[in-house]
C-alpha cells in the first residue's frame, strides 16, 4: 500500500520536479508548459545514492535508457520506479530532470539504499537449537534487510520451536546499526520460547480391528504424559509426532489393512500447556495373500523359490513382511539374498498384484536374474593407522570370485570384531560393470582408538587391589627398532601387546605382560601368545633383615610367590563352519610357599602346575562392544599329566605330606558355556546410523573339577569361586571367579566339610539373563542399560550338584565404554535366596567394576 501511495504521489509531482530542475534562464524554459505532457528524447541518465551498486545495472533494470522517447510526465517514468521497487532494495526511489535542452532532456535517477546485514545474534535458545536455527534460516552477511526478510525469518523461527512442542513462542527482531560498516546493520533475534506444552491424552476414533492401547503403544516419542512414569516427559514434537503416524500406519499394514488412513487429527489445548490428540482412523478392508507366481526364474523352481518365500495361501498381507522376504533381510532368509549369494548381482524382482478380489490378493513375481558377477577388483579407503594387508586379510571377497553378499555382511562383521574402525562408519560400495559380468568393492572405515588404559578397583584378602594396566590393540613389532614409527608407538599390524601391575601396597604385587600375534607367518589366520607373569602375597615383611652386620631372611616373613608363562595357538576351523576356532596352550606355574597357610593346606614348600588346555569356541556375534545377534559357544578342557599313574606314590599313605602330594598338581578341568544374542525389537536407524533396539542376552555355563586318581583327591588349585562383581582381587592360585550379583564377593559356595570357610568348589552352574538398550552407541562413548535376572550356586562334592538348587538374583545396571578404559559398569543386585553360611548378608547391594566385564564362566 505505502508503495502504491509513492509511485502516485511521485507521478503526480513529476511535472514540477522537472520544471524545478531545469536551469534558470535556459533559452527554452520560458516557454515550457509542464501542465502539458510534451515528448522529449533522453540524452542522458545519471545515478546517485547508489553507493553499493552497479549504476549501469539500475539503469538497465529501470527500463529506461538513452534515446527514448519520452512524454514529461508520463507513465514510463512509473514504470522505472515501479522496476526500482521491485528489486527490495532500495527505501526511496526518485527521477528528476538535471535539463532540458529543446526536445532532449537529461535526468537522474536518486535512490535510497536499504541497510544491509553484517550479522546476526541469536538468544533465548541453547547451542543445539541455535545451529538447527541457523540452518533454518540461512541469513548471509550482505543480504540486504527488508521487511519481507524480517518478517520470513520471524516465520521461520516460529515454525522451528512450534514442531519442537513450544506453541506459544515469540519472536522478536530488532535492527541496531553496525558501527563498523556503512549502511549495515545487526539483527538481533530473541526468543522467548515459554513452557513445551505436553499431551495430556492421545484420542483415536474408527480403530474396531487393533485396541487403542496397542495403537497408543506405536507412538514411540509421541507419549501421554504420566505420573508413574518418570521417564516420559509427553513433550510434543511436531517431527516425531509425523514419524509416528506412519509407525500407527505401519501397524495397520501388518495386520492386512493396506488402505488404512488417517482421516482427520487434530490437537487442541485443554488447559495451561496441555493438549489433546483426537485421531480419525479408517481402517479399510484386511487385506490377504492369494496366489503368488513366479515369472523369469531359471537357476531355481518354483518350488525353491516358493520355500524361500515362505508366504502361504491366506496369510494376511503385510508389506513389511513382503519386502522382508523379497529384499535384503538382515539374516539372508529372502529370495534377494538367495540369488546374490550365487554371484546375481544384476538380478531384480518385482511384486505386481495381477489381480485383486474382495479381500484377496494375487502377487506376480516378475525376476530378473541377469549374469553373475565376478568380484574384479577390492579395495580399502579410510585405515589411516592400520595397514591394507591387515584388513584385507579379513575381507571375504576375493577378486575372481562370484559375488557373494553373504560375504560383505561377514566382511564387515570380521573387521568389526577387529575393534580398530567405527562400525557405524563402515560402508560398503560395489560399482558393477554389467557390460562385461563384473564388480569393483570399495570397502570404506574409520580408524577409532582401539589402545585401552586399564584402570581396576577391586577387593580381596580384607584389602583393595589397583589394577593399572595398557593394552595396544593394534601394535607392531616389527617397526619396534624403526624410529619413524613411533607415533606415539609402532602400530598397524594388528598385534597385540598387553602390560599390567596389580598392587595394594606392601601385602601384594603382580605384573603380566603379553603378547599376541593374530596371523602368525601371515598367510593363515593361526594366531600365537605368549604371557608372562609373576605375583608376591606377604604379610608385608620384608624379604631380607640386617642381623649383626648380615642380610639374612626374614624369619617372620610369611608369603607366596606364583612365577608362571603360557605359550597358546590359535586356528580358524572350516567345519562345523568358518564360525568355529581352536586354541590350544600349554601353561606353568610354579608355587613358592613360606610359611603362608591361608590358603593351601601345607604352608612351607612348593608347588608345580602343568597343564595342556584345548578350547573349541564358535562366535557369530556381529561385533564386540553392544552385541545385537549372534551366539558365543565354547567349550574347554585343561589337563596336568596324570602322575599319579606312573610316579608309583603311595597316595594312601598316612604319612605322605600335602607338600609332597601337591609336588606336582594333577587334575581335569571341563567348562562349557553358551550366550545367546536376540533383538526383541527390529527398528531401523537413521540414515548413517545405527539402530536402538531392545536386545535380550541370555547364557548358561557350568565347569567341573575332578582328578585322576581320588586316591589323590581333589586339587587345592584352578577351583571356581561364586558370588559378587566377578572382580578377580588375588587371583593367586588360578581360581576363577564368577559374578552373582547381590551376593558378597565369592560367598556362594556348599561345602559340608567346611561351612564357614570357602576354599573354592570343584562344581559350578550359573545361568543369566540380560534385557539390554541403547543409550548411545556412539564409538567414543558406548552406553546402555541393562535389566537382569541370574542364577548359580557352587559345590565341592559331586554328590550334591544339582543344577536346579541355585540361588536367585535381580537387578538392574549400565555399561559404560570408553576405548581408553574399556568397559566400566555399574549395578544394583537384589538377593532372592539366603546363603546358610551368612544370614546376616544384606538383600540388596551395588556392584561396580572398571575396566572388567562382569565375571562369567
Amino acid at each position: 500500500m505505502n508503495k502504491k501511495l509513492s509511485l502516485l504521489f511521485f507521478a503526480s509531482l513529476l511535472a514540477f520536479t522537472l520544471k524545478a530542475q531545469v536551469p534558470i534562464g535556459g533559452t527554452d524554459s520560458a516557454s515550457m508548459d509542464f501542465s502539458v505532457p510534451k515528448e522529449y528524447e533522453i540524452g542522458g541518465i545519471t545515478v546517485t545514492g547508489a553507493n553499493h551498486l552497479d549504476q549501469k545495472v539500475l539503469t538497465l533494470l529501470s527500463g529506461l535508457s538513452v534515446g527514448d522517447k519520452v512524454l514529461v510526465p508520463g507513465d514510463k517514468f512509473s514504470s522505472a520506479i515501479e522496476n526500482l521497487w521491485k528489486q527490495g532494495l532500495f527505501e526511496d526511489v526518485k527521477i528528476t530532470a538535471n535539463k532540458i535542452q529543446g526536445s532532449t532532456i537529461f535526468i537522474n535517477i536518486d535512490v535510497l539504499e536499504r541497510p544491509r546485514m553484517s550479522k546476526f545474534s541469536l538468544k533465548g535458545m541453547t547451542k543445539g537449537e541455535a545451529d538447527d536455527v541457523r540452518e533454518k534460516i540461512k541469513l548471509i552477511k550482505g543480504k540486504v534487510v527488508t521487511d519481507g526478510l524480517v518478517a520470513s525469518t520471524t516465520v521461520k523461527v516460529n515454525e522451528f520451536f512450534v514442531t519442537k512442542g513450544y506453541m506459544d513462542v515469540k519472536t522478536e527482531i530488532k535492527q541496531e546499526k553496525d558501527p563498523k560498516l556503512d549502511n549495515s546493520v545487526i539483527l538481533m533475534i530473541s526468543v522467548t520460547k515459554r513452557n513445551k506444552i505436553k499431551i495430556r491424552d492421545i484420542n483415536i476414533a474408527g480403530n474396531n480391528s487393533i485396541k487403542t492401547w496397542k495403537l497408543r503403544r506405536t507412538f514411540k516419542e509421541t507419549k501421554r504424559k504420566r505420573w508413574w512414569n518418570p521417564f516420559n516427559s509427553g513433550k510434543f514434537d511436531e517431527d516425531n509426532y509425523t514419524k509416528d503416524k506412519k509407525t500407527f500406519l505401519a501397524k495397520y499394514n501388518e495386520k492386512g489393512f493396506r488402505d488404512a488412513k488417517i482421516v482427520k487429527d487434530t490437537m487442541y489445548r485443554v488447559e495451561g500447556n496441555r493438549v489433546t490428540i483426537d485421531i480419525t482412523v479408517d481402517e479399510g478392508h484386511r487385506y490377504y495373500f492369494r496366489n503368488v507366481s513366479w515369472v523369469g526364474n531359471s537357476k531355481y523352481s518354483t518350488k525353491e523359490l516358493n520355500n524361500v518365500f515362505g508366504i502361504k495361501k491366506g496369510d494376511t498381507y503385510d508389506q513389511s513382511q513382503l519386502d522382508s522376504k523379497l529384499f535384503m533381510n538382515p539374516n539372508g532368509n529372502d529370495i534377494s539374498s538367495l540369488y546374490m549369494d550365487d554371484g546375481y548381482l544384476f538380478f531384480n524382482v518385482s511384486p505386481v498384484e495381477v489381480m485383486v478380489s474382495g479381500d484377496s490378493i494375487d502377487l506376480e513375481m516378475r525376476i530378473y536374474e541377469g549374469k553373475q558377477a565376478t568380484v574384479n577388483k577390492v579395495t580399502v579407503v579410510g585405515n589411516t593407522k592400520t595397514n591394507d594387508r591387515v584388513v584385507l586379510r579379513e575381507i571375504r571377497t576375493k577378486p575372481g570370485q562370484l559375488f557373494r553378499r553373504s560375504d560383505i555382511i561377514r566382511t564387515q562383521r570380521e573387521l568389526a570384531q577387529l575393534g580398530y574402525f567405527d562400525p557405524e562408519k563402515m560402508n560398503v560400495v560395489p560399482t558393477p560393470n554389467p557390460a562385461n559380468g563384473t564388480v569393483d568393492i570399495e570397502y570404506t572405515v574409520e580408524e577409532k582408538p582401539s589402545d585401552q588404559i586399564e584402570l581396576s578397583g577391586g577387593y580381596g584378602g580384607g584389602r583393595v587391589v589397583g589394577t593399572l594396566g595398557i593394552s595396544f590393540n593394534n601394535f607392531s613389532a616389527k617397526n619396534f627398532f624403526k624410529k619413524d614409527a613411533w607415533r606415539p608407538l609402532p602400530s598397524g599390524d594388528g598385534q597385540r601387546l598387553s602390560v599390567r601391575a596389580q598392587s595394594n601396597g606392601l601385602f601384594f604385587q603382580s605384573y603380566n605382560m603379553s603378547f599376541t600375534e593374530p596371523w602368525l607367518g601371515g598367510k593363515k589366520p593361526n594366531s600365537l601368545s605368549a604371557t608372562v607373569y609373576y605375583s608376591v602375597q606377604s604379610n608385608g615383611q620384608s624379604r631380607k633383615i640386617s642381623s649383626n652386620g648380615e642380610s639374612i631372611a626374614n624369619p617372620l616373613r610369611q608369603s607366596l610367590d606364583i612365577f608362571g608363562l603360557s605359550l597358546g595357538l590359535g586356528k580358524r576351523l572350516k567345519w562345523p563352519d568358518d564360525y568355529f576356532t581352536l586354541y590350544q596352550e600349554m601353561n606353568y606355574q610354579y608355587y613358592t610357599l613360606n610359611n603362608f597357610n591361608s590358603i593351601f593346606t601345607f604352608s612351607k614348600g612348593y608347588s608345580n602346575n602343568i597343564y595342556y588346555k584345548v578350547s573349541v569356541q564358535r562366535n557369530s556375534v556381529d561385533k564386540p562392544i553392544f552385541e545385537t545377534r549372534g551366539s558365543q559357544l565354547s567349550l574347554t578342557g585343561q589337563f596336568t599329566p596324570p602322575y599319579s599313574y606312573f610316579n608309583n606314590k603311595d597316595y594312601t599313605n598316612p604319612a605322605m605330606t600335602d607338600q609332597e602330594r601337591y609336588k606336582f598338581v594333577e587334575y581335569q578341568k571341563y567348562k562349557f558355556t553358551a550366550k545367546f544374542f536376540t533383538p526383541i525389537t527390529n527398528k531401523r536407524g537413521p540414515e548413517g546410523k545405527e539402530a536402538r533396539n531392545l536386545i535380550l542376552k541370555t547364557s548358561a555355563g557350568f565347569g567341573f573339577l575332578t582328578s585322576y586318581n581320588y586316591k589323590v583327591g581333589q586339587s587345592p588349585f584352578e577351583r571356581f569361586y561364586l558370588g559378587g562383581s566377578g572382580l578377580t582381587g588375588y587371583a593367586l592360585d588360578g581360581r576363577e571367579i564368577i559374578a552373582l550379583r547381590g551376593y558378597d564377593d565369592q560367598s556362594v559356595y556348599n561345602d559340608p566339610k567346611s561351612p564357614f570357610r570357602n576354599t573354592g568348589s570343584a562344581f559350578i552352574t550359573k545361568y543369566s539373563m540380560e534385557l539390554r538398550f541403547p543409550v548411545t552407541l556412539n564409538p567414543q562413548a558406548t552406553i546402555y542399560v541393562l535389566g537382569f535376572a541370574e542364577a548359580g550356586n557352587a559345590w565341592s562334592d559331586p554328590k550334591d550338584f544339582n543344577p536346579f538348587n541355585v540361588k536367585r538374583s535381580t537387578g538392574v545396571g549400565v555399561r559404560v565404554f570408553l576405548p581408553m578404559f574399556g568397559l566400566l559398569g555399574f549395578d544394583y543386585g537384589w538377593r532372592l535366596d539366603d546363603l546358610p553360611n551368612n544370614l546376616g548378608m544384606q538383600k540388596g547391594q551395588f556392584h561396580f567394576t572398571i575396566g572388567a566385564a562382569i565375571g562369567e564362566l
